[in-house]
């Protein structure tokens, strides 16, 4: 196998995100950006922490709040650090989230961000948001695994 041929280069995780969130469906999606975006994720300099998606005019899918450094060498061409960015996906697929997002009352949110085959791409997660006792529950189910592999 070439290295072009299936190789991923994860740039940045949303660790946060499984600690918040019950993730129940993922699936990826192309992203939108501009030139000094790409050389600025090459570098990794993105910062997933507060990001997330939203279906705005014409059923169009954007990522908001995604922190894209500005690149150092842009000069005049340098992009807006948190601007919206459009993400790539077929129109029934973004209808099929649309009904999820609306009847469910889950929320998209970006879990990895990563190069494929030389294109950027997203890795989006449909969640549902975690109570604080739910967030115990599941360190102390943690807590436990690791004492048990401990022993």
């Amino acid at each position: 196998m070439k290295k072009s041929e299936g190789a991923v280069k994860i740039i940045a995780q949303n660790k946060k995100a499984f600690h918040n969130y019950e993730i129940h469906e993922r699936l990826e999606a192309g992203i939108e950006l501009c030139g000094t975006e790409v050389k600025s994720l090459r570098q990794g300099k993105v910062n997933l922490a507060d990001s997330y998606c939203k279906i705005l005019k014409d059923s169009e899918l954007y990522l908001i709040h995604l922190n894209i450094a500005v690149y150092v060498n842009g000069g005049y061409a340098n992009h807006n650090p948190t601007r919206k960015r459009r993400l790539l996906l077929h129109r029934h697929e973004i209808d099929k989230l649309a009904t999820k997002l609306k009847l469910r009352g889950f929320t998209l949110i970006p879990l990895s961000l990563y190069f494929k085959r030389g294109w950027a791409k997203v890795e989006l997660g449909l969640a549902r948001g975690k109570r604080k006792y739910d967030k115990r529950e599941a360190l102390k189910e943690k807590e436990a695994s690791k004492s048990v592999r401990d022993y």
